[in-house]
């Protein structure tokens, strides 16, 4: 199941709605995707009402994530661009709730940063009794400038609409190993990023256990796995996001978002 939130044509209403190929059927009023991640047998309720995927506005699956966590330096080829270390355990951050965004909304560079960059991610969404609901692709917004002269990565890494993501959540049973998927990120039509899930350190069963240890993890919560290689910051010369920019990010049986940049 594809469980997504929009706003129908002429409509600002929030709503929730199953996505089967190209068209989004409605659910109930007042259902919500976290709903749906509390009480998955919430999802079940359309109503008959349905539109053409083109014709609906997608938002972020859940608007205000509870919490948000990041996961860095979790694909090896990732680390040796950078020029880091191979973490003996995973390394956690938080990007705010506000940092959520819709799959396709544009994201609002800071004035104060400079230089800009994209991580394609696979996002797990957590549901009830800590099991993980789904998944999701995610880009993992970064201030680089920030988060070089700064220890603490909340500025670089949380800022408003620092994390687009989407295009829809894909529940769990429809993809029992999250772990050979391709995930591709394109910016202006360039292919900068091209590697697998197969390629993470930490899988995700390991990243849940970890959060867990300390955290009580609830529905809607996200993890953000990690990117692979192919960042700005990697390439020789470095080359950051600007306004007008277009980011594509697609992870293979997820969907792909896409969004502009702006100053």
């Amino acid at each position: 199941m594809r469980l997504a939130s929009f706003t129908a044509p002429d409509s600002t209403i929030v709503r929730a709605g199953v996505v089967r190929e190209d068209h989004l059927y409605a659910l109930a009023d007042q259902t919500s995707v976290l709903d749906c991640l509390r009480d998955p047998a919430r999802a079940t309720g359309e109503t008959g009402q349905r539109w053409a995927l083109g014709d609906v506005t997608l938002l972020a699956p859940v608007r205000r994530p509870r919490a948000i966590f990041g996961i860095g330096l979790n694909y090896a080829d990732h680390i040796a661009e950078t020029g880091g270390e191979r973490p003996e355990r995973p390394i956690v951050f938080m990007k705010l709730p506000t940092s959520a965004a819709p799959p396709n909304a544009p994201v609002r560079c800071p004035s104060v940063v400079k230089r800009l960059d994209y991580e394609g991610e696979l996002a797990v969404v957590m549901g009830a009794d800590g099991e993980v609901a789904g998944y999701a692709v995610a880009d993992d917004v970064s201030a680089r400038d920030l988060q070089r002269r700064e220890p603490q990565w909340t500025r670089a890494k949380g800022a408003d609409c620092f994390c687009p993501y989407g295009p829809w959540i894909t529940t769990a049973d429809e993809l029992p190993d999250p772990h050979e998927l391709r995930l591709r990120t394109w910016v202006n039509g360039e292919l900068r990023q091209d590697s697998s899930t197969s390629q993470l350190i930490f899988r995700v069963p390991e990243l849940v256990a970890f959060i867990s240890e300390t955290c009580t993890l609830e529905p809607g919560d996200l993890i953000l796995t990690g990117t692979p290689s192919g960042v700005g910051m990697g390439m020789d010369p470095p080359s950051f996001l600007q306004p007008g920019d277009a980011v594509r990010i697609e992870i293979e049986r997820l969907g792909a978002i896409e969004h502009t940049i702006t100053g």
